[in-house]
């Protein structure tokens, strides 16, 4: 059992993997998984994940000041692309129905340190999916100026 708080729900093999946001991070950097099964189909629950380009649900009178997020999916949306706001992230890759990938625009990593999430979603035999994210940041004590100058060398871990 691991009380780290780097790992929840994420199997041994989830944790190891490799994840599109690990690329966008400039080594040395930290990661935290966390993974649920959900009793729906991946298709679905990647409808769910496009929301997050025009809604946080999360503390909707915080993040989206005070506006509700939807409670049902929403029709209509515009096309995913590369650039587009989520959530405090742009869209820096994905693929409809498997991840949705985003990195800190730049004024934001010059602030708080280079950051990027990828939403992952895989179909499970007997139906449902399973919801893995992957977070990974900059290593504390480390910017991106010190890694672009060779200093503190490493590599991306999960």
């Amino acid at each position: 059992m691991n009380l780290s708080g780097r790992f929840w729900g994420a199997t041994g093999p989830e944790q190891e993997a490799s994840y599109p946001c690990d690329r966008l991070v400039a080594a040395p950097a930290e990661g935290w998984i966390r993974a649920v099964d959900v009793a729906a189909p991946a298709d679905h629950v990647f409808r769910w994940l496009r929301q997050l380009t025009i809604a946080p649900y999360s503390y909707d009178w915080i993040d989206f000041r005070g506006r509700k997020s939807p409670h049902t999916l929403v029709e209509g949306l515009p096309e995913l692309a590369v650039g587009q706001p989520l959530l405090v992230f742009e869209i820096a890759g994905f693929e409809t129905g498997s991840h949705l990938t985003g990195v800190l625009p730049a004024q934001r990593a010059a602030r708080h340190g280079q950051m990027a999430v990828s939403y992952t979603v895989r179909p499970l035999e007997g139906g449902g999916c399973r919801l893995v994210v992957k977070v990974v940041a900059e290593a504390k004590g480390h910017s991106a100026k010190e890694s672009a100058a060779g200093c503190s060398p490493g590599v991306i871990s999960s």
